[in-house]
């Protein structure tokens, strides 16, 4: 049997859960949360970093890039190149030996864009749901 992903909708009643996760992410001075916000004032952008110091590679520190979302009304105009660039260099300032990411095997416009900024897929990822 597949496990089913967590769902991802800001239904109201899952605002609790949302608020909890923002307040950790917040109080950890290894995560970042991103938001672009355009002219209006409108979220076009948003993603998460993480640096996760490790005993792999010689005690390599990662960066981590988790929820990339870029607005259906903001794609293909370079917004989500110039986050992923922006995320590459704040690694690289960070002390960070690599950039990691995962993407939903399904994406396959996202592993293109990731592609084409030089990211490989080298590893399998697995899940556990609980």
């Amino acid at each position: 049997m597949r496990a089913v992903e967590p769902d991802d909708s800001i239904a109201p009643e899952r605002r609790d859960a949302y608020e909890h996760a923002f307040e950790a992410i917040d109080a950890d001075p290894a995560q970042t949360l991103v938001a672009v916000e355009a002219s209006g004032g409108e979220a076009v952008g948003t993603m998460q970093l993480t640096l996760i110091p490790g005993l792999a590679r010689g005690g390599a520190t990662r960066m981590q890039i988790e929820a990339v979302r870029v607005a259906e009304s903001a794609r293909s105009l370079g917004l989500g190149t110039a986050m992923m660039r922006w995320a590459i260099e704040r690694a690289r300032a960070s002390g960070a030996a690599l950039v990691q990411l995962t993407s939903d095997a399904r994406r396959a416009d996202a592993h293109r864009f990731y592609e084409r900024l030089g990211f490989e897929a080298s590893h399998v990822g697995y899940k556990l749901f609980f």
